[in-house]
């Protein structure tokens, strides 16, 4: 018992700057009030004693704000930030490692008793403020849910998901386009760090940008090859070489509303 809870100080104190001693952080910090009567809550739901594990939980929501069912399944170095609001449903399962803000809710979309209703999260994911995860689907190892998201499906190991619905970013592609944006001289995340149209619609022009760039490679390719080789009859062009426009101006004025 007091190994997990020295855990769980050490998890506030190297997770939030604004912890300043492991005595304010047992004694002023909710998530920790929340977790360790959720364990208690837990051991006697575990053990055939519903009502003393739903009235223990109940006593906690009271205490800290923060609603977790006593038949949750929360692993080892888990954080609850400020926690005001947070509701974490029955069968929902957190992984070692994962971070919860304020407003957060691990809910469930069906009725049916003893199915999976409620989300799984692997080890190290986040829940930023105010996100809805909804659904008995994973969370991926390491995924990040944006503020204010409303996920309704699974989500990959290493991505992001924002919006509502929630969209899903790849680590993978996010990376390869801030890359490219660099190499250009201007990023997307220098005028916003959310996923409002605007933003989708520059991310769209730097996709096509950087897919030109490679056209226009591939037309120099050939055009050297063909200098070399004018009375060749063999075809010299690319095969993957553009052959029709692309640019999908349409969809661009879509996304910024015009």
């Amino acid at each position: 018992m007091f190994q997990r809870l020295r855990e769980d100080i050490a998890c506030i104190l190297e997770r939030d700057p604004a912890a300043r001693s492991a005595w304010e952080a047992l004694t002023c910090y909710p998530g920790l009030h929340a977790l360790v009567l959720h364990r208690r809550a837990h051991w006697c739901w575990t053990h055939g004693l519903k009502w003393l594990g739903r009235f223990i939980s109940h006593c906690g929501r009271f205490l800290t704000g923060i609603e977790i069912h006593p038949g949750a399944t929360i692993g080892r170095k888990v954080f609850i930030d400020h926690g005001m609001g947070v509701v974490i449903g029955e069968m929902a399962e957190i992984g070692e490692g994962c971070t919860i803000y304020q407003g957060v809710t691990l809910g469930g979309t069906a009725l049916i008793k003893g199915a999976k209703r409620h989300p799984t999260l692997e080890a190290g994911v986040i829940v930023g403020a105010n996100a809805c995860v909804l659904g008995g689907f994973t969370v991926g190892a390491g995924a990040r849910i944006g503020s204010l998201a409303v996920v309704t499906k699974p989500v990959p190991p290493g991505a992001t998901a924002v919006g509502n619905p929630a969209r899903i970013i790849e680590a993978k592609v996010d990376a390869e386009r801030e890359a490219q944006a660099a190499r250009m001289g201007f990023s997307a995340y220098g005028v916003t760090q959310s996923d409002d149209p605007l933003s989708q619609a520059l991310r769209g022009l730097i996709d096509n940008a950087s897919g030109q760039d490679h056209q226009i490679a591939l037309l120099w390719q050939a055009i050297e090859t063909l200098s070399k080789a004018r009375s060749s009859d063999k075809d010299c062009v690319p095969s993957d070489a553009a052959r029709t426009e692309c640019f999908e101006a349409a969809k661009l004025n879509q996304l910024i509303g015009k």
